[in-house]
């Protein structure tokens, strides 16, 4: 029986700190419900005010996750990838209300009578939001407006100002990052914030800056990819985390992500719980009636179970049917698609790819968070756990960054991607023995790098990171490969086995992979889309705002 102590219930109980309009400039929202002078007294008054911000963690929930990048085709198209999105269309993340309650914090905080070490856990807990904050800021719309400070003076040029630097503010972020990290505790109580989450946040954000340094030719990109180092290594040596394994590498990655209980399993640094009856979801249901599906790029990528890619291996059946497919393929393949005699509900098992039908866009259905429980299938009745931050993610950032500053030995890859694929039974990967994949989407990268990114993409399919990955490596263009909306192929035999009511709308290609959006044949990436537009509502009350490149 989960407990009923833990911080997340609070992110059902938000409303006091959550009801204010956010619709003006940097969302000027009154604060005045909380009289500094008389709240800020003691520690419950410093926990009761951060507990706003929980509600900002960056859960990994996985329903449509990935749909703006090259591992997917929804049933509807993305809009960013298709050049229709509209000036306007990202208001919602030009949204710097928690921000403004953060500064709000710092300003106010030291009033409290208790132990400076006290104080600044919560100061710890607010520069930790702030941080992730600017980050997705940074990432979305590169410069923006960084305020740092509780602002009460609406005609400030502070707020009416113009946009600091991308760098500037990373530097910023990092500091924050660091005294987070400093003042957090261990063990925090109550399933709060804790110092190994700050880190695994910082090695997510310092592995994304150095990158995008790296790739864009921003330069100064060796002290955030050894930062990113340092935060992983750090976590890594701890002791206190490991991949889950129950020793069932058929199973155990797929069952990984239908728990009913994060809280002690080895792999989640920072998870999200949910407790039946109290704070429930309806998240496993979602993935069921998606019309969700990864595409054919992102399929072809899972190496054979030699480590061999399907271009290179004579393990690989080819794919006529999804059957053949999946067959000698690393055992994640079938652990995160639906493959013929998965447990679709109670019993219903998959014989055939549920194409024509509002659970699949491509036939590779996405099952991962997918359980076949009749409780987690009730409306908004489960309360399956989803990550925050996963111990596999972290294994990812140190191998890549090491990859990255040319110090990639063996033994890293050995703590990292062998790993990762011993729990999935796949063989060692090893430096020595690499072969360039000559149908590598990234053609130039060296092949320890490549491969490096595969093992990201695949440990981490439909985490919501892979925009985020393309931004960073300057790989906006493999959106124009075809194959990255098509889905499985559907030879005329196989398409007779279906109800022609079923499968009559359904249009291929010459070679009969489904075509998932029949008007276009190939999607083509645009510069502009490494940032979204800054809404143009904030530019009319802003003119010191300059549109982002393209928009």
């Amino acid at each position: 029986m989960k407990k009923y102590k833990y911080i997340y219930l609070m992110m059902a109980t938000l409303l006091v700190f959550s009801s204010c309009k956010r619709d003006e400039f940097l969302n000027r929202i009154p604060l005045s419900d909380i009289s500094p002078e008389n709240f800020f007294k003691n520690e419950n008054d410093l926990q009761l005010y951060c507990n706003q911000y929980y509600s900002s963690l960056p859960v990994q929930n996985l329903v449509r996750a990935d749909n703006n990048s090259d591992d997917k085709a929804n049933s509807s198209i993305n809009t960013l990838l298709n050049g229709t999105l509209n000036v306007n269309s990202a208001a919602s993340l030009w949204d710097f209300s928690l921000n403004r309650r953060c500064n709000f914090f710092l300003a106010n905080y030291s009033k409290a009578a208790i132990p400076e070490a006290t104080k600044n856990i919560y100061v710890g807990e607010t520069l930790f939001f702030r941080s992730n904050d600017f980050f997705n800021k940074v990432k979305d719309f590169g410069d923006v407006p960084y305020i740092s400070k509780y602002v009460t003076d609406t005609t400030t040029s502070v707020l009416f100002g113009s946009r600091m630097p991308h760098k500037q503010i990373m530097d910023s972020v990092l500091r924050d990052i660091n005294f987070a990290i400093a003042s957090l505790p261990v063990a925090p109580s109550n399933g709060r914030i804790g110092k190994y989450a700050a880190l695994a946040l910082k090695a997510r954000i310092c592995l994304w800056e150095g990158t995008w340094r790296k790739y864009t030719g921003a330069g100064n990109e060796e002290v955030y990819l050894r930062q990113a180092v340092t935060a992983a290594e750090e976590i890594m040596n701890s002791g206190l985390y490991r991949l889950y394994s129950t020793g069932n590498p058929r199973t155990d990655y797929y069952n990984l992500f239908i728990q009913e209980e994060l809280q002690n399993n080895p792999e989640a640094i920072l998870p999200m719980r949910y407790l039946p009856t109290i704070l429930m979801n309806g998240v496993s249901r979602s993935i069921g009636e998606a019309s969700d599906g990864y595409s054919k790029d992102f399929v072809r990528s899972f190496l054979c179970i030699d480590g061999l890619p399907t271009s290179l291996s004579p393990l690989y059946r080819g794919d006529n049917s999804l059957d053949d497919e999946v067959q000698n393929r690393d055992p994640r393949f079938p652990q995160q698609i639906a493959t013929r005699g998965f447990d679709f509900l109670a019993g219903d098992l998959i014989t055939l790819p549920r194409i024509g039908t509002s659970v699949t866009s491509t036939g590779y259905q996405p099952i991962k968070g997918r359980s076949s429980s009749l409780a987690a299938w009730n409306a908004n009745q489960s309360s399956l756990d989803f990550f925050i931050f996963r111990y596999a993610e972290i294994l990812l950032i140190e191998a890549e960054a090491k990859a990255e500053l040319g110090e990639a030995t063996q033994t890293v890859i050995d703590n990292t991607i062998n790993k990762l694929r011993a729990r999935v039974g796949m063989p060692n990967l090893v430096i020595s023995a690499l072969v360039k994949d000559p149908k590598s989407v990234f053609p130039t990268l060296p092949v320890l790098l490549d491969e490096i990114r595969r093992e990201r993409r695949i440990e981490l399919g439909s985490s919501g990171l892979r925009l985020d990955d393309l931004r960073r490596w300057r790989a906006g263009t493999l959106i124009n490969n075809p194959e990255t909306i098509l889905g499985m192929k559907l030879l005329p035999a196989l398409r007779a086995q279906y109800p022609a009511s079923q499968v009559n709308g359904i249009v291929v290609n010459a070679d009969f992979y489904i075509r998932v959006y029949p008007n276009i044949a190939a999607r083509t990436w645009n510069d502009k889309n490494y940032l979204y537009p800054i809404p143009q509502t904030q530019l009319n009350l802003n003119p010191n705002l300059k549109q982002n490149p393209g928009w």
